[in-house]
């Protein structure tokens, strides 16, 4: 343990767990909690920034809230391309740090790099989001409603660079063990989203009526404060501070910068697998009326919100998965992954029971109870009882898969991921739900079979890393 002390700052916040046995899985658990709890909380203030936007623009107008879900769509697909390079600067960190503790300079050259990788990627993508309109349209969508939606990502795009550099900073704490830092970044940000949308939505405090255009606007200002604010949390932390991460930023380390793109594109295309399932069975959905999109719509929110602990725990076990195997540590790698998987497991057991118990009544909370809501609540009632079946699936696919980037491994997950969800669970949901006549019933047991699929893989995968006795696919390479 002597290595993990900063003769500067004293105990690092991230150290081993050299105890064996049971004691040894009891502070595992400890860690990653410790880990987590920030993360999970992170996770669901920025759903709370979400639905502030969908309230305010609900009271603009319906057909703002469904331009702005269509802009959403494209925005978010940019968005998951761009998250890929900024998700490796945590395993990168982490293994660092279990091979080396010390190395300040090490950890700061991940995360310039990591910066850089989005300032990269950004131009493209920011492009990409002006051609939002025609993209709609050839989807087939309303061109009213893709007009509208083109202004509103005309607006946000500019926000993309500053959420992605705030997404780069927050591996960076998160991997040295301060995620707290932009948890209160990213609760301050709520209050600022919301005064944002307030005022330039509605034209309030002297500014002038934008409409859609002025939630784009707040959004990315929201990004933009989100960024700021946390650079400045860095600078006072001292144990943060130390790291100098602006350093000669325009400095290129073209090893690390090469990794940062090697790792992060399959960890991207491994995310945007799963939520363009998940968008498309939204698509699928609109097909089948108003009333089945309705109740898809509330269903599907349920089990967005519960994913959020397993995947605070994924994001604490890559962390924690990858400091073990920067040290080549084997029984730590298994026992932070597995640790993982049996807390999250026994927190989305219980969810499954609650969701599955209490189905209508979840689903009320939703809507007014009125004869005309009558339809939508049974059926959201009965997409329910599918969403607690997968729930299980749910939270170990997401666990395993976060647990093997702490290993570096992005390729055949990436694979795994697009087999589960595209040879598995699409083809399902168009056979079951059109093939069969199922409807949208077919439609989720398409997704519950897709995310089983994936955590069967998944786990496999890394069992079968974790019981390796030599170096992983990922294992930290020494620049030249």
């Amino acid at each position: 343990m002597s290595e993990y002390i900063d003769a500067e700052f004293g105990p690092i916040d991230t150290p081993p767990v050299i105890t064996t046995g049971l004691r040894g899985w009891i502070e595992e658990a400890g860690a990653l909690l410790k880990l987590a709890v920030p993360l999970i909380f992170t996770q669901l203030a920025q759903m709370a920034i979400m639905t502030t936007d969908i309230i305010m623009l609900g009271r603009l107008s319906s057909t703002a809230l469904a331009a702005a879900t269509l802009g959403n769509i494209i925005f978010f697909f940019a968005w998951l391309l761009g998250l890929g390079p900024a998700s490796a600067v945590s395993p990168m960190i982490a293994q660092l740090i279990g091979a080396r503790p010390g190395d300040r300079a090490g950890v700061r050259h991940i995360t310039r790099m990591g910066l850089w990788a989005v300032l990269l990627v950004s131009l493209p993508l920011m492009s990409l989001l002006w051609f939002t309109r025609p993209l709609l349209i050839a989807l087939d969508q309303r061109a009213d409603l893709a007009m509208a939606a083109g202004t509103f990502t005309a607006a946000l795009c500019f926000g993309l660079p500053a959420s992605l550099g705030y997404q780069v900073l927050r591996s960076f704490a998160t991997a040295l063990g301060k995620p707290t830092a932009p948890l209160i970044v990213m609760i301050s940000a709520i209050g600022f989203n919301a005064f944002g949308d307030y005022t330039l939505i509605f034209g309030h405090f002297g500014f002038p009526r934008l409409g859609i255009i002025g939630s784009g606007t707040a959004s990315a200002l929201s990004f933009t404060f989100m960024f700021l604010c946390t650079l400045g949390v860095i600078h006072i932390m001292p144990s943060l501070r130390k790291y100098r991460i602006l350093r000669r930023f325009w400095r290129p380390r073209w090893f690390e910068l090469n990794e940062v793109f090697r790792l992060g594109m399959p960890l991207g295309l491994t995310t945007i697998f799963e939520a363009m399932m998940f968008n498309s069975a939204t698509l699928m959905m609109g097909t089948f009326g108003a009333v089945t999109l309705a109740a898809h719509q509330i269903a599907i929110n349920v089990p967005s919100i519960t994913f959020m602990v397993p995947l605070g725990l994924g994001m604490a076990a890559t962390v924690r998965v990858g400091l073990a195997s920067g040290r080549n540590d084997y029984r730590s790698v298994r026992r932070s992954g597995f640790s993982a998987m049996l807390i999250g497991g026994c927190f989305m057991a219980s969810m499954a029971m609650a969701i599955y118990a209490f189905a209508p009544q979840i689903a009320g909370l939703y809507l007014r109870a009125s004869e005309r809501n009558t339809a939508v609540i049974l059926q959201a009632a009965a997409f329910l009882h599918v969403a607690a079946l997968f729930q299980l699936a749910d939270g170990q696919q997401v666990v395993m898969a976060m647990s093997l980037r702490g290993l570096k491994d992005a390729r055949v997950p990436m694979l795994l991921a697009a087999g589960s969800y595209w040879l598995v669970g699409f083809p399902l949901c168009l056979g079951l739900g059109f093939g069969l006549g199922l409807k949208g019933m077919g439609i989720w047991y398409g997704l519950a079979s897709g995310l089983a699929c994936a955590a069967i893989l998944m786990t496999g995968r890394f069992v079968l890393l974790a019981r390796r006795r030599r170096a992983w696919p990922g294992a930290m390479a020494q620049p030249e």
